[in-house]
């Protein structure tokens, strides 16, 4: 198959490139950031409707996969006209160049965000959308017009629901790093590495086995594996959908905190400050959906791998 993927530099993004180069498809990356060097690659934001229309019509892909949004709740806040022009605006004009140009699948990276301050916990599908933040908004929003898109055009879609994405490329290619950093294990690692000297925990008075936030934590690897069997899925004529990623599995930050001591053998310091507004105590997926449609099986759920494959990405470009 010919693939388009959008953000395709990014940290999850590479990791998709990376999974359907392996599988023997043709790729081609659009992105403002080079991704790495071998691959096709065109400089384009997707708000250039008449850029998008010469690449689709070059290359006539079979499915796109969506991953050029801002992430960076905080951020969204502050700035909220950023992460509409971008995550929203942008998208449609993605979507409307791929009207034009006949192509009717697309993966989208969603959010769990979308879920807002959860109302049980573990989250499925079906639970509430009442979104706290213009991030969660925004990715709320892009799914609404995704449907709208199906009904009115026949572009079929998938959303897929993030948890907490993490981990690094098992052979060493690809790992994550953004600037500033926000997440918390390369925040952990970074304080391991002697690149930051400490981690700020938030919070240590939840309701939690050890007082500290609960979070689903996902193996990148194990995410653009569902990515690759959604295409799949639309291909094999699935209707437009939405499925959570998550391992079903919640670690607290104490305990990725001493996984990470335990992989690394270092001192990691940590720094106790009060709660953030808007941390809910638990936020763990139901993705049985995903398991039992796309017939997805995560293949790294244990913290210590996810932890492991990360400090090995740190250590091999320490310079970042």
């Amino acid at each position: 198959m010919k693939y388009l993927v959008v953000g395709g530099a990014g940290y999850i993004g590479s990791h998709m490139v990376k999974h359907l180069l392996h599988a023997g498809h043709e790729v081609v990356v659009a992105d403002l950031e080079a991704p790495v060097q071998g691959l096709q690659w065109v400089c384009l934001d997707i708000a250039d409707g008449h850029g998008l229309d010469t690449l689709l019509s070059d290359y006539h892909f079979d499915a796109v996969f969506h991953f050029a949004s801002f992430i960076q709740v905080g951020e969204s806040v502050a700035d909220p006209d950023k992460y509409y022009l971008n995550n929203v605006c942008a998208t449609l004009s993605l979507l409307e160049a791929m009207v034009r140009a006949g192509v009717k699948r697309l993966i989208f990276s969603s959010s769990a965000a979308v879920y807002g301050d959860p109302e049980y916990v573990p989250i499925d599908e079906q639970h509430p959308k009442v979104p706290i933040n213009p991030y969660g908004r925004s990715k709320w929003m892009v799914e609404q017009m995704l449907e709208d898109f199906d009904r009115a055009y026949g572009l079929r879609s998938v959303s897929l629901r993030y948890f907490n994405a993490a981990g690094a490329d098992p052979d060493g290619q690809l790992g994550e790093c953004h600037l500033p950093e926000t997440h918390l294990i390369p925040l952990i690692l970074q304080a391991a590495a002697g690149r930051r000297e400490s981690v700020t925990v938030f919070g240590h008075d939840y309701d939690t086995a050890d007082g500290t936030c609960v979070r689903d934590y996902i193996h990148v690897a194990d995410l653009a594996s569902a990515h690759a069997l959604a295409v799949e899925y639309l291909l094999a004529g699935g209707a437009t959908t939405a499925f959570n990623l998550g391992n079903g599995l919640g670690f607290s930050v104490q305990e990725v905190i001493e996984t990470a001591r335990e992989v690394t053998g270092r001192t990691i310091k940590v720094n106790q400050a009060p709660r953030r507004a808007g941390d809910p105590p638990r936020l763990v997926a139901d993705a049985q959906k995903a398991r039992s449609i796309l017939g997805w099986q995560p293949g790294f759920t244990s913290l210590q791998d996810i932890v492991r494959h990360a400090w090995a990405w740190e250590l091999k470009y320490p310079w970042r």
